[in-house]
């Protein structure tokens, strides 16, 4: 988001960027506090025998309108308050930061409305099938509004793609505590941490070969071996990038993963690999949760069904959760921290001799990674009276979902506001290069992960749960 788009109180206030914020007008603390007081109230009304999961609404899966407009019928009062706290929560930061209330507060009703429509077209039961997911959805819709339509641009105050993809970072520790380590097991661990590693860097110095900024190397590298999209923007923010360079990122990333959707499935199917061992490869391979998922689903699918393929359909889909939601995802938090202290001390244009002071590391630290790792902290604590099936059966549905389903909101305000505040030809000046070094991260992905799943750790994989 460029500083130009920023709606001040008052020019006295000057640029919070160009100076040491106070915390009551620092964004990464804001994101911290927002995210963990969602955290924790979702907590304390678990531990009262309760749930948030009525304010955490989203839109139910629909197969035609009857059903769609049942569910709005039902549930409208709930997306009014759902709305109205958002509202509070983000304005009352915002305010504090210095935005003006009477700017933000219109833009983000249009941001709200059009997430609505986003995720109501990804509850679609055709969603996977025509590729409707809702990062894409929301990053085109943005897209062309901001390129064919003259938006005007008080709305621009709504956009405030860093606050929200940080509060949703600080929800996501909530939905990965530190248990998921422990439970996954040692090989999972390990194979992740492998191909995290390899992945990242090959994609970096390939971009670096190609001549590209260090900090749209580290965005695309960390796309390719962490999580994707979250991770994609989290590390931009981290490393200080210029504003297309998360874009560029995150259109690359979701290009290959639809790609991948496809691709694994297949060649598993042609090799009749068992359902845990597909899984692990998918999970290992796929540059984003929602596609990955969608493909350990449709090879989860055909068990029992195919001759050949062995295995149970929750192998399938228990190996991809352990390799790509718990084993690559928690990266998110380390390559942040360091990548943030590397863009400070090496990458950025500094007199000749002159080292970073410590205190200018700390500022560039993405402070909303300790909010992150203080949520996860918080459902360990909860969770650690619980083995994995009470986990699943109680804490999940009860404590960890709603916080899922208010990071989704949270994701899709963001991925929205980036479409919203990109232009085109931006992303085309970026040329070929970024989607070659990206590409180059693939191929070692793909055949990294199939080796180590197939033949390293197949044992492991084809008896998961045994």
């Amino acid at each position: 988001m460029s500083e130009a788009s920023a709606i001040r109180l008052s020019p006295s206030q000057g640029d919070a960027r160009a100076r040491a914020p106070s915390p009551w007008q620092a964004e990464d603390v804001w994101a911290i506090w927002l995210g963990l007081g969602v955290v924790i109230a979702a907590a304390i009304a678990f531990g009262a025998g309760g749930s948030i999961k009525w304010i955490a609404v989203t839109p139910a899966r629909w197969t035609d309108f009857g059903q769609l407009g049942k569910h709005f019928a039902d549930a409208w009062p709930r997306y009014i308050v759902q709305f109205l706290a958002w509202a509070a929560l983000f304005g009352v930061a915002l305010r504090a930061i210095g935005y003006r209330l009477r700017e933000f507060l219109p833009a983000f009703a249009l941001i709200y409305a059009v997430s609505l429509i986003v995720m109501v077209i990804g509850q679609w039961d055709q969603a996977n099938r025509y590729n409707l997911e809702p990062p894409l959805v929301a990053l085109v819709i943005g897209l062309l509004a901001s390129n064919l339509l003259r938006l005007p641009r008080a709305l621009e105050a709504g956009f405030r793609v860093e606050f929200y993809i940080k509060t949703g970072i600080v929800l996501l520790g909530a939905t990965l505590p530190f248990t998921l380590l422990v439970w996954s097991g040692p090989v999972a661990i390990v194979q992740a941490g492998l191909v995290s590693i390899v992945t990242f860097l090959v994609i970096f110095r390939a971009a670096r070969w190609f001549g590209l900024d260090p900090r749209l190397a580290a965005t695309l590298g960390a796309g390719g071996s962490v999580c994707g999209v979250s991770a994609a923007i989290a590390v931009s923010a981290a490393v200080g990038a210029k504003k297309e360079h998360a874009p560029i990122a995150i259109a690359t990333v979701i290009l290959w993963a639809i790609v991948m959707i496809f691709v694994l499935p297949l060649v598993s199917r042609a090799l009749a690999l068992p359902t845990g061992v597909a899984g692990a490869w998918i999970g290992t391979s796929e540059f984003a949760d929602a596609a990955g998922l969608a493909a350990a689903q449709a090879y989860a699918g055909l068990a029992g069904h195919v001759d050949g393929i062995t295995g149970t359909a929750d192998q399938s889909l228990f190996a991809f959760t352990l390799m790509k939601v718990v084993g690559r995802d928690v990266w998110i938090g380390i390559w942040a921290f360091v990548l943030a202290v590397l863009a400070t001390t090496r990458w950025e244009t500094r007199e000749p001799g002159r080292k970073a002071e410590p205190i200018e590391i700390w500022r560039r630290f993405p402070k909303f990674v300790i909010g992150f790792l203080l949520a996860s902290a918080l459902i360990t604590v909860i969770g650690a009276g619980y083995d994995l099936a009470s986990y699943n059966k109680q804490v999940v549905p009860a404590l960890v979902a709603p916080v899922k389903d208010l990071r989704s909101w949270a994701f899709t305000f963001c991925f929205l506001s980036i479409g919203l505040s990109t232009r085109i030809p931006s992303l085309a000046a970026a040329g070929r290069k970024p989607f070659l070094a990206f590409t180059a991260g693939v191929a070692v992905n793909v055949v990294l992960g199939f080796v180590l799943s197939v033949y390293v750790f197949g044992d492991h994989w084809a008896n998961l749960g045994h």
